[in-house]
């Protein structure tokens, strides 16, 4: 199975300069929490989630409108191709910890959007007439790595003395 095959075709996408707020628009209306950011060449620059706007908004003291897309989206970010197989696709979820992956023809312009909701809906397909390309047990083993636990860094001050 092809990541063509189970990706969201539709490829939202918003811009650097684009304020955070329009941003959040766009994935309330497209039912999403990731967007490819492309620069001006029509080329993936990066991604923003929704979790990196509510970060931004609740550490930078600024208005939505007031953030740029630009400041707030991760440079690096990790893709796949429509012709990569899914396995392979899964596995770079896994190992890169992320839920989402911008798919990207061979310009690096984005085509879709390859989320672990799209492989668990095609997990164990047509399993009923002998073809399983995705296993649950292959999906779950994905899963546990992607929501493996966390830590966040934590910056300790050194105390003053009075």
């Amino acid at each position: 199975m092809k990541v063509k095959d189970v990706m969201t075709h539709a490829a939202f996408c918003c811009f650097p300069g684009m304020n955070a707020g329009a941003a959040v628009e766009l994935m309330w209306e497209h039912n999403c929490g990731m967007l490819p950011v492309v620069g001006e060449n029509g080329k993936l620059a990066g991604v923003i989630t929704d979790r990196d706007i509510c970060i931004a908004m609740g550490t930078r003291n600024r208005l939505a409108g007031d953030l740029t897309v630009g400041e707030i989206a991760t440079k690096q970010a990790f893709t796949c191709r429509p012709e990569e197989e899914i396995h392979e696709a899964l596995g770079t979820m896994a190992s890169k910890q992320v839920r989402r992956l911008p798919v990207i023809n061979d310009e690096g312009m984005p085509l879709g959007v390859l989320s672990i909701d799209d492989i668990v809906r095609h997990g164990d397909w047509n399993k009923s007439a002998g073809c399983c390309e995705l296993s649950s047990e292959e999906i779950v083993r994905a899963l546990k790595r992607i929501y493996g636990q966390q830590m966040p860094v934590v910056h300790v001050r050194a105390a003053t003395a009075r």
